[in-house]
């Protein structure tokens, strides 16, 4: 009994976790400063000249007067702008509005009422695998809407949560449209390329094939996984009283607000898709025509349509919501929607807070540079002469998933070791855009794991809001549960990566596996 009261009063509130991480970082950078840890590492300068430079990674002590001075005077604007956190509450407003109008329930209870639980899972986890093409924004979306979902499906919303968050950490480089981010780690790829041949080109189909066959299989197994092995490991989640009332029955009322917010939605939709296609009369208004591919205009970080695309989805949530509240009834006056509009903002003190310490623990990280030089160390293992195919395809694999650990950021890893791989693979007979496929399929494999990522806390701070234990949730814990996930997905992307060069079949149109 002393030793089970002993283990309960040592369990740490995420929040504290992340202090003591905090704490830790500063520490351990400042002796890794002491001790001058640094990497050297090639790096590419020019696309046209393709001149090369030894680019340098090393540690910045934070355990020092300069580095009190950085986290006193950078702490607030860090919070302030920390992108989960404005992304959260603007999102939040539009699911009050839904959820509290009731639109949310009728067309869950129409969507789910008939259809197989597992089938439920599958269609959450491919979405969410699919929008990654919008970056990292679904994670606001996704992860809220997937806890109602299976709440109104009278399922544990813990399920919901842990298996939207694996299937978003692996859409992160898995997906069969050309991301925005794709665009950007192609530039770095043709750089490398064109050290070796010059002429070397890519088009944005050439990962088509082999992303669309990754997407299904990863799908399929991290359903199985979530229906197999998570959900019954969770403990058992108590339903309030008043949503364990008699069945939720869809009358005319409720198919009048239906129809109502599907009209005002689909309207409110073909605009802004008229506004993002390119040639029509006054149309493309939203898009940033600096850049050359499509998606870059659309998802750049000067264009209109990705600056405010949060904006625009609130937007449909609230239409949605508001829609349907006339029709149904269930908002009578402009008291009702202005509730609606703060229903989901009830109770997030905790969410606040949780979202503050998390963004100065990745802003000391970052700061410290400590997975810079990890990334820098790592790409540096490619270098080391008499390395067959298939040992470079695993370490490549390797190096990809652990730097994502310490570096999420796909762009900044892949500028480091872009330099050092492509080069180096190609010289093993390994084709560019399948050096990128697999530095891809390795971030996929390994992002789920990191807390160093900015959206996890958004999948920490779900898992503490319908916590129901007595005691809070554990942050090593929510790692714990995407381990799973982790392991069988990245054996999946391995094997297909291997069983794909065998074979030798194209990747994508015009894009091949060996050269």
């Amino acid at each position: 009994m002393k030793k089970r009261n002993l283990k309960e009063k040592i369990t740490l509130d995420p929040i504290m976790t992340l202090v003591v991480l905090i704490f830790a970082t500063i520490v351990i950078s400042g002796f890794l400063g002491l001790l001058g840890v640094q990497v050297n590492y090639t790096t590419i300068l020019d696309d046209v000249t393709l001149e090369t430079t030894q680019g340098v990674a090393q540690i910045t002590s934070l355990f020092s007067l300069s580095g009190l001075k950085y986290i006193f005077t950078t702490t607030v604007s860090n919070f302030v702008s920390f992108t989960p956190l404005s992304s959260l509450i603007i999102i939040l407003i539009g699911i009050g509005v839904m959820e509290k109008s009731g639109f949310l329930k009728t067309v869950i209870t129409l969507l789910t009422k008939k259809i197989k639980k597992k089938n439920v899972t599958f269609f959450i986890v491919l979405i969410s695998i699919i929008a990654g093409i919008a970056g990292n924004l679904p994670y606001v979306v996704i992860i809220p809407l997937s806890a109602i979902i299976f709440t109104y499906g009278r399922r544990n919303p813990y399920i919901g949560i842990i298996a939207s968050y694996a299937a978003l950490s692996a859409g992160t480089g898995i997906n069969i449209l050309f991301t925005s981010s794709d665009s950007e780690l192609l530039k770095s790829t043709l750089m490398g390329a064109h050290t070796i041949n010059p002429s070397y080109s890519l088009g944005t189909f050439s990962f088509f094939f082999i992303m669309l066959v990754a997407v299904i299989l990863v799908a399929i197994a991290i359903t199985l996984i979530t229906e197999n092995y998570i959900a019954p490991r969770l403990p058992k989640y108590e339903f309030p009283e008043t949503e364990m009332e008699e069945e939720f029955i869809i009358t005319n009322k409720e198919l009048k607000g239906l129809v109502l917010a599907v009209i005002a939605g689909l309207l409110y939709l073909l605009f802004f898709i008229y506004c993002i296609i390119p040639g029509l009369p006054l149309s493309g208004a939203l898009l940033d025509y600096s850049q050359n591919f499509y998606i870059d205009k659309l998802f750049s970080a000067s264009s209109f349509f990705s600056n405010g695309f949060v904006f625009v989805v609130t937007m449909f949530f609230v239409i949605l919501g508001f829609f349907y509240g006339i029709g149904a009834k269930t908002i009578k006056n402009n008291k009702d929607l202005c509730d609606d509009l703060g229903h989901s903002l009830d109770g997030i003190g905790k969410t606040l807070v949780l979202i503050f310490f998390a963004s100065t623990f990745i802003s000391i990280f970052k700061k410290t540079n400590i997975g810079e030089v990890v990334m820098a160390g790592l790409a540096n293992i490619l270098t080391i002469e008499g390395l067959g195919t298939f040992p470079l395809i695993i370490i490549l694999f390797l190096i990809s998933g652990l730097a994502t650990l310490f570096l999420p950021n796909s762009n900044f890893k892949w500028l480091i070791l872009a330099g050092i791989a492509v080069p180096t693979l190609m010289d093993a007979g390994i084709a560019p855009e399948f050096t990128q496929v697999i530095f891809r399929f390795g971030e996929s494999a390994f992002m789920a794991l990191t807390p160093v990522a900015a959206y996890y806390v958004i999948y920490l701070a779900y898992l503490e809001k319908y916590n129901q234990n007595s005691k809070p949730i554990n942050l090593f814990k929510t790692l714990k549960y995407q381990v799973p996930y982790s392991v069988v997905v990245g054996v999946i992307l391995l094997s297909l990566l291997i069983v794909w060069y065998i074979i030798g079949l194209p990747i994508g149109i015009n894009g091949v596996v060996s050269i």
